[in-house]
């Protein structure tokens, strides 16, 4: 059983910082690890993905260059947040696949985390 928890989600003001984590337990699968958000109202929204094979990374155009993906421990995948705004509110959460298909398509994912919450204001 794959098991993923998010932490980090915070009240920051426009303009700053925050780093998420998210943990990653259980059975390993190969595929990719992404990070999507959820504002009121609103639908899934991919944010960020990485492949576990060959490291390729993909942004939504609305975080390029502010967010970014790392893997700065074992088994666990963090989203650096910068320069954040009023639009990048939103429950924060962590998927897992292991077919790598559907890229920032929250329905291709197989396995989440609970969500953690931002709110840029």
């Amino acid at each position: 059983h794959v098991q993923l928890v998010e932490s980090g989600g915070d009240l920051v003001q426009p303009g700053g910082s925050l780093r998420l984590s998210c943990a990653a337990s259980g059975y390993t699968y190969s595929g990719c690890m992404g990070w999507f958000r959820q504002a009121p109202g609103k639908g899934r929204e991919g944010v960020a993905y990485m492949s576990t094979l060959n490291w390729y990374q993909r942004y939504a155009d609305a975080v390029k260059g502010r967010f970014a993906i790392g893997r700065n421990a074992k088994k666990i995948l963090n989203l650096q947040m910068n320069d954040l705004r009023p639009e990048d509110s939103g429950v924060y959460y962590c998927a897992a696949d292991r077919s790598c298909r559907g890229g920032l398509s929250a329905e291709s994912y197989a396995y989440w985390g609970q969500g953690t919450q931002v709110t840029v204001s």
